[in-house]
Formats: structure tokens, C-alpha cells, sequence
């Protein structure tokens, strides 16, 4: 765990050490309006070998002007501990008493909103319903389940290699605004966390067309 905020905070120091640009003027129409991507965390959270999240996202977004956005993210991942937990800053997360009897599998669509400010600087307002299968400890699926899962990100654009490419940082609060009741066992533990989570890192990163 320790590992991984280190690497978190090294990639985030040397992206601060890039020239950053400015992001699309308002009157400049000759910007690509579409880009595709997705997240550094696809990649890191199924390195992990004692829990991997099978996690998979694509995201596909469009330009409306040069400070408003829309992606869509259709994504999945299983996770075996709450969502309240912080998987980063908080102890609890890996342990054994807050594990779930089996895990998680979740299947969602994020509808994405992005306004810059200033420069880089954007905030984000990213909804997403998903899909929520309970697996036991025998792999075995014992219920189904909805949630809309909102996530609140303030973070920098930075274009690279002549606007080909660009990388984004950010923080957010995520927020788990409604689920429907979890089966015995997964909801007593769900039940001890926070619909919150402050501080998550994120890292975007895509190639324009």
C-alpha cells in the first residue's frame, strides 16, 4: 500500500514539472473535438496479485466548446471490501475482518461532466448507475443490486506531444448516493463506512481526434 502512494505522489510531482498549457480557448475552433481513454488505475489495481479488481474503462469524450465536456465511461471491476474504506489513507482496507464474505462485481456507465476555469483547471461532476452482482466465497452469485455512484473531481489538463495526447490529475470526493440493501454479511460490514470518501486520486489519461 505504501508502494503505491509513493508511486501516486512521484507521478503527480512530475507532471507538476511539466509546461503546462492553457486549455481550449472559447473561440478557437480548430481543437479535436473527440478523445477516447481511460485511467492509470486500470492498469496499476490489476497488478495487484493478493486482490486484483479485474477492473476494465473506456472512456469516450467530446468536446461541446472548449470549456465544457462530456464522456461517457463504461467500466467494471469487482471489489471485495466497502466502498467506504479508503484504499490508499485508510488501514482498514485490506483487512481481513472488513473483507466481504465473497465479493462484489459491478457493471457501470458514468455520464461525465467537465468545466475548465482556468488554464488546465476543471471540475467534475461524474454520475454513474451500475449493475451490482453478490458473489460468495464459493463464487457462487447470491443477489443482484443497483447504485449511482457519484464522483465530485477537481483536477489539471495537460496537453502532450503537440495536443496528440494529454494526461489528467486530479482528486475527488466520491460519494455512493443511493444502493439498494446488500445481502447478510455484506451489509453489516458496508454499514460501519461513510457514503463518502475523501481525497481519492485519479489519473486520466487519452489521445485526441
Amino acid at each position: 500500500m505504501q508502494k503505491k502512494i509513493l508511486f501516486i505522489g512521484f507521478v503527480l510531482m512530475m507532471t507538476s514539472t511539466l509546461r503546462l498549457k492553457a486549455q481550449y480557448a472559447k473561440t478557437d475552433s480548430t481543437y479535436k473535438r473527440w478523445f477516447v481513454g481511460t485511467s492509470l488505475f486500470v492498469l496499476l489495481g490489476n497488478l495487484d496479485t493478493e486482490n486484483p479488481p479485474n477492473f476494465a474503462q473506456l472512456n469516450l469524450g467530446y468536446r461541446i466548446t472548449g470549456k465544457d465536456v462530456i464522456t461517457l465511461e463504461p467500466k467494471t471491476w469487482k471489489y471485495s471490501w466497502p466502498n467506504g474504506i479508503h484504499p490508499f489513507l485508510n488501514k482498514a482496507y485490506g483487512k481481513p475482518e472488513e473483507k466481504f464474505p465473497g465479493f462484489i462485481r459491478e457493471y457501470g456507465l458514468s455520464v461525465v461532466y467537465q468545466r475548465f476555469f482556468w488554464k488546465g483547471l476543471y471540475a467534475e461532476l461524474n454520475v454513474m448507475p451500475t449493475l451490482q452482482n453478490f458473489v460468495n466465497d464459493e463464487g457462487k452469485k447470491i443477489d443482484n443490486g443497483f447504485q449511482i455512484f457519484n464522483t465530485y473531481r477537481v483536477g489539471y489538463h495537460i496537453k502532450l506531444f503537440k495536443d496528440k495526447f494529454f494526461i489528467q490529475p486530479s482528486i475527488a470526493i466520491t460519494h455512493r448516493a443511493y444502493h439498494t440493501e446488500m445481502p447478510d454479511g455484506f451489509k453489516q460490514l458496508d454499514d460501519k463506512w461513510s457514503k463518502f470518501v475523501f481525497g481519492e486520486p485519479g489519473f486520466h489519461f487519452g489521445y485526441n481526434f
